[in-house]
């Protein structure tokens, strides 16, 4: 008797039309249809030869050319026995021992950063975004950097506006007096200044769009990220807000700074002391499973979710929203992207968050 065994890093996520196959492993996701789906359930739990005894010769055909199918995608092997006791499934828990993994900051100056300095290294977080809505100098952008040289941070990622200073040489000695920035993206840039393949420690992103905080929250294909930990994390919690801590532009702490909710301001009190309220945790298990019509798309768990915007259609009974994200314009019902914007059905919603003239 031979068996088809799925590999244990390949993870299959049905949608109501289609499913997607990840391979954790190489970090890819391909979409197939739901007819691939059932087969794959059927040789789970059967011998090959056990399922075709159910099937006429036309339907045999078919899934001896889907057996192929997974084997040329390297998505399983075959055994002449049942491999399940030798060849135990992959665990899908998550851990993560940061009490706080990522802190998004809005700042109009780098002093406030010394604010959160002994917290990043208290919760243990990994990760700062900062997003200015003024142009920097080069001693500020060594300022930041130098704020967290003994922290620790794993790497700093900065959003600011262009200005003429950013040349080369600017670059040369920041790449040389700074270890903790990994990725600046300077938004207004009408032209590069220069060709962004030089070689530095650090990533460099010239965009010529005004990018301002409330573009977050956009579901999009590019966006999709088949990472192991991502994938866990996003089957286990909310995709976006776990071990999350957002500061808006005002100092006040969040789950996320475009949330209306505040749990306090960082002037007057600390991130260890705002984690101690339940209620800043409410959302951080809240997974696409249990968010309307995500539940539903094959794309969930390679999705990161937004509840900034939604389409405020949804509630559960502890209160917590949970709509589709408003910026989505897949449907995985159909199958079909459109443009979010354009959606009737999110009329209501864009007008509560004064996004009326917005176009995508």
């Amino acid at each position: 008797m031979k068996f088809f065994n799925l590999f244990s890093n390949i993870l299959i996520t049905k949608g109501a039309q289609r499913i997607l196959v990840s391979d954790l492993q190489r970090n890819t996701s391909d979409l197939y249809p739901l007819e691939l789906y059932d087969i794959i359930e059927e040789l789970k739990n059967d011998s090959i030869e056990g399922i075709l005894e159910n099937y006429d010769t036309e339907s045999k055909q078919i899934i001896h050319e889907y057996i192929d199918f997974l084997l040329e995608k390297e998505y399983g092997f075959i055994t002449n026995k049942d491999w399940d006791r030798t060849f135990p499934p992959l665990s899908y828990e998550f851990k993560e021992v940061s009490k706080i993994t990522n802190i998004f900051i809005e700042i109009e100056d780098v002093i406030i950063l010394n604010k959160i300095k002994k917290s990043i290294n208290n919760l243990g977080i990994k990760h700062l975004v900062i997003y200015c809505n003024k142009e920097l100098s080069l001693e500020e952008y060594q300022n930041i950097d130098n704020t967290f040289k003994d922290s620790v941070l794993e790497g700093i990622e900065i959003y600011a506006p262009f200005h003429n200073a950013l040349n080369k040489e600017f670059f040369k000695i920041l790449d040389q007096t700074t270890t903790r920035i990994y990725n600046f993206i300077f938004y207004n840039c009408s032209k590069a200044p220069f060709k962004t393949k030089e070689t530095f420690r650090f990533t460099i992103n010239f965009n010529h769009e005004n990018i301002k905080i409330s573009a977050c929250g956009k579901v999009d294909l590019k966006y999709f990220n088949t990472n192991l930990p991502k994938v866990l994390e996003a089957i286990n919690h909310n995709s976006c807000l776990h071990k999350k801590i957002g500061i808006d532009i005002d100092g006040n702490i969040k789950n996320c700074p475009l949330m209306p909710e505040k749990f306090g301001n960082i002037h007057q009190s600390s991130i260890e002391e705002i984690l101690m309220q339940s209620e800043f945790k409410k959302y951080w298990n809240l997974t696409k499973d249990k968010i309307e019509t995500c539940k539903d798309c094959e794309f969930r768990y390679v999705c990161t979710d937004c509840r900034a915007y939604t389409e405020r259609t949804h509630k559960n009974k502890e209160g917590l929203d949970i709509s589709k994200p408003l910026k989505c314009g897949y449907d995985p019902y159909t199958g079909i992207w459109e443009g979010w914007s354009k959606n009737p059905l999110k009329q209501k919603a864009m007008k509560y968050y004064n996004m009326e003239s917005i176009q995508n």
